[in-house]
């Protein structure tokens, strides 16, 4: 069955173990008020206008069949009311001013960009990581992309939010070599209030990703005033501790390279103004961990 991705980034080396081959899936189940991706939420094809770029040639208003190009107060702008996603018009701009993302693939298309590289997975103990957004979204397509990986021999990691049906989120994961999740806020009223669902879910899957006896890894972002906080990652810490399959808990520190990228689909980004944390706080957080009793990394 065809699914949705935004890219297909060979030779990563920040996506699990080794080299590999990342698999990014289109879609997210979940609404992070920080998230830096924000091409990977919805499952439609969406068109990015970087106005910086923009040399005026003019085509894009002529070939849009929709007309959704218009001039606004004297700036060219996209009217996403009128705008299909057809991409006609980012097919014509050489200034790359316009750009889609989002294209429907089969699995044995993602095959072909993976197959490519299987002595480098082989050389260095890596393998292919499916992404997303969310890999829940579109888990038929995903087990089809994990079935052809391990009928040649492919080690096969996925990146989750593991917000989803126990029975389904079990069945897939099941099937994979290592998890990486995510666990963003213990409080279940400010997980609500940042990702838009409750956490209840996803901790209960983490309680049962650890019974299937797969190595996992669990992951919190660092957003400045939000999830950094000592209480924070010391609640996650003591909620991992008696977990007998977690290798490894990680702290990513915040990314702020999404700002363009909000700016390009015409959406509202409120962390503009922040920045990543110091070193001196990663080492404090890290050591935090580490003194509780897990494993602890800076990503």
């Amino acid at each position: 069955m065809p699914g949705m991705i935004t890219d297909i980034q060979r030779f990563s080396l920040n996506d699990g173990p080794g080299i590999r081959t990342t698999v990014f899936f289109k879609g997210c189940n979940m609404k992070c008020a920080w998230c830096h991706n924000p091409e990977t939420i919805s499952k439609k094809n969406e068109l990015h206008f970087y106005a910086a770029k923009c040399i005026g040639c003019g085509r894009c208003f002529e070939i849009c069949p929709q007309k959704a190009h218009v001039i606004v107060n004297g700036v060219h702008k996209i009217d996403r009311n009128l705008c299909i996603g057809c991409g006609q018009c980012a097919e014509t701009c050489y200034a790359e001013a316009l750009i889609m993302s989002g294209k429907a693939v089969s699995a044995q298309d993602v095959m072909k960009e993976i197959l490519q590289d299987k002595a480098y997975y082989q050389n260095s103990g890596g393998g292919v990581t499916i992404s997303g957004g969310e890999v829940l979204c579109q888990k038929a397509f995903a087990l089809e992309i994990i079935e052809s990986c391990h009928e040649n021999d492919i080690n096969v990691a996925i990146e989750t939010n593991l917000n989803g049906p126990h029975e389904a989120v079990m069945d897939l994961l099941g099937k994979t070599d290592l998890v990486m999740c995510d666990i963003k806020l213990l409080d279940d009223d400010k997980h609500k209030k940042y990702t838009g669902v409750s956490n209840s879910i996803i901790l209960s899957n983490v309680l049962k990703l650890d019974r299937l006896g797969i190595p996992y890894i669990v992951r919190t972002p660092l957003i400045p005033g939000i999830s950094d906080s000592n209480e924070n990652i010391l609640s996650i810490t003591e909620f991992l501790k008696p977990l007998k399959h977690l290798i490894l808990y990680e702290l990513l520190n915040f990314n702020p390279l999404g700002a363009p990228k909000y700016a390009s689909l015409d959406m509202q980004y409120g962390f503009g103004a922040y920045t990543p944390l110091p070193a001196t706080r990663l080492d404090e957080l890290q050591t935090l961990v580490k003194n509780a009793g897990l494993p602890a990394k800076i990503g």
